[in-house]
């Protein structure tokens, strides 16, 4: 079976590096201070703190693993594959709600990267699947279970940090 291969902008890639040295070095050793004072109580049948430390141990080890395997098969976009005329992987885009007259503007990334409070929305969303490879003045339309939702592109940049 082929590996899945990641595509991540240069600052998903860079944001990923730096989770998982945290995870290896900082995490760590703070969850494994956690289980040696959880030790410390003695009894491990009723000793909560040590079930909580040994949980969170396997989620971050969890972590660690799927943070590797993405880097592993990550495919870096770099800054001449993301297109000024067409919605691609990595650009930023400016749309807006034709009902509203809100604008927005987005930074389109892999799942992997999604974060909506910083404005970047994956390639797999239901906006971004309905922008890509769009170009500027054209409307996208996204269904949704309230209807079907209209943007405007109004522009398409090359973010700064690529």
């Amino acid at each position: 079976m082929a590996e899945k291969v990641y595509e991540l902008t240069v600052e998903g890639l860079n944001h990923l590096k730096d989770e998982l040295d945290n995870r290896k070095v900082v995490r760590r050793g703070e969850i494994s201070d956690r289980i040696k004072v959880a030790l410390s109580f003695g009894d491990l049948s009723e000793n909560s703190e040590y079930d909580d430390a040994k949980q969170a141990q396997g989620e971050n080890e969890a972590r660690i693993a799927e943070i590797e395997d993405i880097l592993k098969n990550a495919r870096v976009i770099d800054g001449d594959e993301i297109s000024k005329t067409n919605v691609t992987l990595g650009c930023q885009v400016t749309l807006l709600d034709t009902e509203t007259n809100e604008t927005e503007v987005y930074k389109l990334v892999s799942p992997k990267e999604e974060d909506i409070l910083l404005n970047k929305i994956s390639s797999e969303s239901p906006v971004g699947t309905a922008i890509l490879g769009k170009k500027k003045n054209q409307v996208a339309q996204v269904k949704t279970p309230s209807g079907v939702l209209k943007y405007k592109i109004l522009k398409i940049e090359i973010p700064h940090e690529n």
